[in-house]
C-alpha cells in the first residue's frame, strides 16, 4: 500500500471507530468536545484532534488510529492498516454529551481573558455553585478567591487558575453543573493553593478535590493542594519535580480511589523515588475528595439537625415541669378549708 493511501486511511478512520468497534463506550460525564474519553473495564483511551489523535492516560502510549489498533491487538504495522482498512464507512454512534460553553473566539491572551472575568462573590452563580453543590466552605472559598485562583465563568462555571513557577496564568479548569474542561489554548501545570515553600505536597486530579482535601483537612499549615487537572503534561511533570527536588519534600498522592487515580499515584511515587523525596498514599473514603466532603457535610448537619431536637425536646419537657409545678403551688390556695373567713379560721 502507497504511502498516500495509508494517509487516506488514516483521514478515513476515527480513532473513535476503532475503539466502539473494540467494546469502548464514551463517558460522557468525563469527555468534552476536544478530549472524548472512551472506558472499557478498567481501561482508557483519551482520543483528541477530533478524532486523528489519542493517548491513554495511564501510560505512556498515544499516537494515530494504527497506532491504537497495535496499542490495543497487539499486531504488526500491516495488520494494523489492514483492521483500520476494514472500518472505512463504519459509522460511530452520536455521543449523547453537548459542550455548554460557548466558543471563546477572542484574541485576547490568557492573562486578559482571566483579568476580564470577575471574581466569584457570595450569591454568585459560581459561589452558589461551589458552596451549595460541592458543598466547599465560605472559609475555604475566601481564601482561593483571596490568592486569584477563582473566576466565574460562563454559565455557572467555575475557573480554577493553573500556573507555572514565576505564578504566571498558564490555563484553567472549567468545571459546572453541565460542563467540564480545559482553557482554549491554555496548558495544564498545576492548580496550587497554599503557601509555596510548603514542604506536604498533596497532588490531587482536579482543582474542586485540592479545595475539597483542604476543607477537610482545614487548610493544614505547611501544605500546598494541588491538581493536576486530571492529565499528566510533561509541563506537569516538570512542575512536580521541581517542587519535590526540595529538601525535606513529602510529595503525597491524594489522587482518586480507582484504577486511574492508583496508576497516578504510582507515577507520584516513581517521580519522588527519582526526586530523593517522601511519599505517601491519600486515598480518599469515596471515589474522590469532593464526595467525601459532601458526605461530610451532610452527616454534620444531620448531627446538627438531631442535636438541635435533643435541645428542643429537652426545652419542651422544662416548659412543662413550670407549669406543672406553678399549679402544683396554687392549689393550697384554692382549697375552700385553708380560707382564713372573716379573719378567722372556719369552724
Amino acid at each position: 500500500m502507497e504511502r498516500r493511501e495509508i494517509e487516506a486511511l488514516r483521514d478515513a478512520v476515527s480513532c473513535a471507530a476503532v475503539l466502539e468497534q473494540a467494546g469502548f463506550a464514551i463517558d460522557a460525564k468525563e469527555s468534552t468536545r476536544r478530549a472524548v474519553k472512551f472506558r472499557r473495564s478498567a481501561g482508557i483511551i483519551i482520543v483528541t484532534h477530533e478524532g486523528r489523535g489519542w493517548f491513554d492516560p495511564l501510560s505512556e502510549a498515544k499516537g494515530d488510529v494504527f497506532g491504537l489498533v497495535d496499542h490495543l491487538d497487539r499486531c504488526d504495522f500491516l495488520e494494523a492498516v489492514e483492521k483500520v482498512a476494514g472500518l472505512v464507512g463504519f459509522e460511530i454512534s452520536a455521543p449523547e454529551w453537548q459542550s455548554r460553553s460557548p466558543v471563546n473566539k477572542s484574541d485576547l491572551s490568557l492573562s486578559d481573558r482571566w483579568r476580564a472575568r470577575r471574581r466569584p462573590w457570595p450569591g454568585s452563580s459560581t459561589w452558589r455553585y461551589l458552596h451549595d453543590d460541592r458543598c466547599l466552605p465560605t472559609s475555604l472559598l475566601h481564601a482561593a478567591i483571596k490568592r486569584d485562583l477563582l473566576r466565574e465563568g460562563p454559565q455557572g462555571s467555575l475557573w480554577a487558575a493553573h500556573t507555572n513557577h514565576a505564578g504566571d496564568i498558564t490555563g484553567w479548569e472549567a468545571r459546572g453543573p453541565q460542563y467540564r474542561g480545559f482553557a482554549n489554548g491554555g496548558a495544564k501545570v498545576l492548580f496550587r493553593l497554599g503557601p509555596d515553600a510548603s514542604m506536604r505536597l498533596a497532588v490531587t486530579e482536579a482543582a474542586i478535590d485540592a479545595m475539597s482535601l483542604a476543607a477537610i483537612e482545614g487548610l493544614r499549615d505547611g501544605t500546598l493542594y494541588l491538581s493536576t487537572g486530571g492529565g499528566w503534561s510533561p509541563t506537569t511533570t516538570a512542575a512536580l519535580g521541581a517542587l519535590a527536588s526540595r529538601r525535606d519534600v513529602q510529595l503525597v498522592a491524594a489522587t482518586d480511589a480507582n484504577p486511574q487515580g492508583d496508576m497516578f499515584a504510582e507515577r507520584l511515587r516513581a517521580l519522588a523515588n527519582e526526586a530523593g523525596c517522601d511519599w505517601m498514599r491519600l486515598r480518599p473514603p469515596r471515589e474522590d475528595w469532593n464526595e467525601a466532603l459532601k458526605v461530610r457535610v451532610k452527616q454534620r448537619n444531620e448531627n446538627r439537625n438531631r442535636e438541635a431536637g435533643r435541645k428542643e425536646e429537652e426545652a419542651c419537657r422544662k416548659r412543662a415541669g413550670r407549669v406543672k409545678g406553678g399549679f402544683a403551688r396554687l392549689e393550697p390556695a384554692l382549697d375552700p378549708a385553708s380560707r382564713d373567713v372573716g379573719g378567722r379560721k372556719g369552724s
